[in-house]
């Protein structure tokens, strides 16, 4: 109540019918609910709730001044991470005193969080509260696998849990706005970024999007344990050229449309908050400044209410894009296309007064864009309470908290993918007798956490070389060497990793990428493993011991050498806070493996980019014998080493009795698609059953197979199971060469199976 008393306070000495409809007139509003598309009790009651924030948000910009509008579009940075300006507080606070900052980047914990929002909220003319945002990825304390190795456990259901997690622990520090999900289809595994998504497939990324905007927003945005989703990179990012980070795109729209927009469209429908623009250009226009995304399609096409951010600094980049020739133009050039928020380069706060008063940017832009901004605050409770989020007891009991602890070990045990087990090397026994661990990765609480760790620490991380020391019995003896650095150009000595590796019933082998070796700004031009821990392994394969491969990555690496020549091999990724008793949970088989990839696994790095949706050329590889009557590569197979979709369990499923429950398709009507899945291991497991279809014939050429369907299920062993999934003809639609969004009559086939590659396949015709 105390900034009640300071808020009438105020109202006395200033202008008291301002400050009434400001902060006691938003006191009395009743809670809101998700910013933009989410409906609570009849149509009636949200079309009023809507019609009254808009009424408070128009006579708020009444009593604005130009500059103070502008403040809104104003972003700076704090100190709790690296990616924009330190200097939330500049020049003594005198900015944010003037109204000239809306909102402040980088920043987590509640005292200072409150410290700056009192600023804000008690020392400013009209009173508006400041939005916090944050790179909340992956978990902010409680840290969950990378997003990559997230969207390997196709669990929808895991991964809305895992960001509203994130969103309790965020929104307990004082974060309100979570720079998340991060909705770019990759399919150049050299990309760093990679990393942060959902893999190559756009049907996936939909699904994904959708959950994951759903888990940070919840059903309320108003509630204090949301937090605003932000929808990024809009758009493109994942096909920058050559896999270089910040490089250029260049595309068809169809392409745009049909494989790299959806997700962003499935966002808008899931209610997210605000978009994020991308630091790449897009066909020779910077995103940040392309009215093609942000104004045609995004704000109009999609009629997206909430606001869009630039990506850190990216106005004044548009200089150096050749954009523009100053800050000036680049300011007006932002704002005009739709931009409503400068993140860090104070390019808006700089330039656009003088360019408004000269007509230059029309005022109407500057209201838009401020309208947005105050919507989302209004969505989140700010006029409500602006310390809503400044809850110091929230901050020491919702944190790291036994059920987010066990959240995280199951997100990550479903995430782990075991791509190769010769011989049933595993599970391992748990009373083995001696087991050998070599690699850097093994013994590092930190790396597990892996890029974008939001809050988290490496001492409430759980390493590889823990989780199996706490999960063998206590007879087993289990020895460590490091072998060899991650990255070291030199020669190493080998003498320690190979002596234990003697000793031992079984060698397990950490090998891969550290933590930071993927993320923003850092794209590989080589996706092999580096340094010299294949060198080790070929020296430990020597030995004639059993051995098993945990790779530690944020991307698909090139391990030809290893998937011939090792028996066993698991995907880890990086697993977060729990990811050594996770790794430790299928080692031992306490969990059995179900993952699958999100993103293929190339032979060599001359196939990236690769992608098991390709358009099929008039010489396709199966139909002609001839050398040159082949879209093939010389030196190596077309196909992936690992498809999209692929992953083993520890028993093993047969697919068989495919049918349609009718061979035409009407534009009106459904088509089930039913197939038989039997276990016929000895163990339970879960299996992800996957549908793909083709359009054989149409106006635009359609990817050889498309995901359109997929689901998990348990069977026990001996048991079968059937599985039904539904296509309609919405589910068969593209974009023509007129950008419309159409279907064709004609035939299609349908492809069911435990991957993308091995598939029963049915045909059935559209009429």
């Amino acid at each position: 109540m105390k900034f009640i008393e300071i808020g009438i306070k105020r109202m006395q000495a200033r202008f008291f019918h301002v400050q009434l409809a400001l902060i006691v007139g938003a006191l009395l509003l009743s809670p809101v609910s998700n910013a933009g598309n989410h409906t609570s009790g009849s149509q009636s009651t949200e079309a009023a709730r809507k019609q009254k924030m808009e009424r408070f948000i128009n006579d708020l910009l009444k009593r604005m001044t130009l500059e103070e509008k502008i403040g809104q579009m104003n972003q700076v940075g704090g100190t709790f991470a690296n990616t924009g300006p330190i200097n939330p507080l500049s020049d003594q606070g005198k900015e944010m005193r003037e109204g000239k900052i809306g909102s402040v980047l980088n920043l987590a914990g509640v005292d200072g969080i409150r410290k700056i929002q009192k600023v804000a909220v008690e020392e400013t003319r009209l009173h508006i509260p400041l939005i916090f945002g944050l790179d909340v990825i992956h978990g902010m304390k409680t840290i969950f696998p990378i997003p990559l190795g997230e969207a390997a456990s196709w669990d929808l259901s895991a991964m809305e849990r895992s960001a509203r997690i994130a969103a309790i622990e965020a929104s307990a520090m004082g974060v309100n706005w979570t720079f998340a999900p991060m909705l770019d289809i990759a399919r150049d595994t050299r990309w760093g970024r990679i990393a942060e998504g959902a893999g190559e497939d756009t049907y996936l990324g939909v699904q994904i999007a959708k959950a994951r905007v759903k888990g940070f927003q919840g059903d309320d945005l108003s509630k204090n344990n949301t937090i605003a989703a932000c929808a990024k990179h809009y758009a493109a990012y994942g096909a920058a050229i050559a896999g270089r980070d910040y490089n250029a795109v260049d595309m068809s729209e169809i392409t745009l449309r049909d494989t790299y927009l959806p997700p962003f469209k499935a966002a808008v429908d899931a209610g997210a908050a605000t978009f994020m623009s991308s630091f790449n250009t897009l066909n020779g226009v910077p995103a940040t400044a392309n009215e093609f995304l942000l104004r045609k399609v995004l704000k109009g096409e999609w009629n997206f209410n909430g606001f869009v951010v630039s990506d850190a600094g990216a106005v004044g980049e548009l200089i150096p894009h050749g954009l523009a020739a100053d800050g000036i133009e680049a300011a007006r050039a932002a704002a005009n296309a739709g931009l409503d928020m400068d993140m860090g380069s104070n390019q808006f706060l700089q330039n656009l007064p003088d360019l408004v008063r000269k007509g230059l940017v029309p005022e109407k832009v500057i209201d838009d864009a401020v309208r947005r901004i105050l919507r989302i605050k209004y969505e989140l409770g700010l006029f409500q309470d602006p310390y809503r989020y400044c809850d110091e007891q929230r901050e020491k009991t919702e944190l790291l908290t036994p059920e987010h602890v066990a959240a995280a070990r199951d997100m990550a045990r479903k995430s782990i993918v075991l791509l190769k087990n010769d011989y049933h090397l595993l599970p391992l026994k748990k009373s083995i007798g001696t087991l050998a661990v070599i690699g850097a990765m093994a013994d590092s609480q930190g790396d597990m956490i892996g890029c974008w760790g939001g809050g988290g620490d490496a001492k409430d991380a759980v390493s590889i070389l823990q989780g199996i020391r706490s999960a063998v019995s206590s007879q087993t003896k289990v020895l460590y060497a490091k072998g060899c650095e991650i990255e070291a150009n030199a020669p190493e000595d080998f003498t320690p990793a190979l002596d234990i590796a003697r000793q031992a019933d079984v060698v397990v082998m950490t090998l891969g990428e550290s933590g930071g070796m993927t993320g923003e700004a850092h794209s590989r031009a080589n996706i092999n493993i580096p340094g010299n821990q294949e060198a080790l392994l070929k020296e430990v394969i020597k030995l004639g011991k059993p051995v098993i491969v945990l790779l530690t990555n944020g991307r698909p690496l090139t391990i030809s050498w290893v998937a011939d020549n090792v028996p066993s091999i698991v995907e880890t990724w990086f697993l977060g806070s729990q990811a050594g008793n996770a790794i430790a949970d299928v080692l031992f088989g306490d969990y059995n493996p179900s993952g699958k990839l999100p993103v293929s696994f190339p032979r060599v790095l001359g196939q990236v980019p690769l992608c098991y949706n390709e358009l099929n050329t008039g010489r396709p590889l199966a139909e002609h014998p001839g050398d040159f009557f082949r879209s093939r590569y010389n030196d190596v197979s077309n196909d992936a080493l690992f498809p999209f979709g692929f992953g083993l369990s520890y028993t093993t499923f047969e697919y068989s009795n495919l049918r349609l429950s009718q061979n035409v398709l009407t534009k009106d009507g459904k088509l089930q698609v039913s197939v038989d899945v039997k276990n016929t291991g000895y163990r339970s497991g879960e299996e992800l059953v996957q549908l793909y279809i083709r359009d054989y014939y149409a106006s635009v050429c359609q990817p050889t197979r498309l995901l359109k369907g997929f689901k998990k299920l348990a069977i026990e062993p001996g048991q079968t199971k059937t599985v039904t999934l539904t296509l309609t003809p919405e589910d068969l639609k593209y974009h023509n060469s007129k950008m419309e969004w159409t279907v064709e009559p004609g035939k299609f086939g349908v492809f069911v199976g435990g991957n993308s590659q091995n598939t029963l396949n049915e045909e059935f015709v559209l009429k």
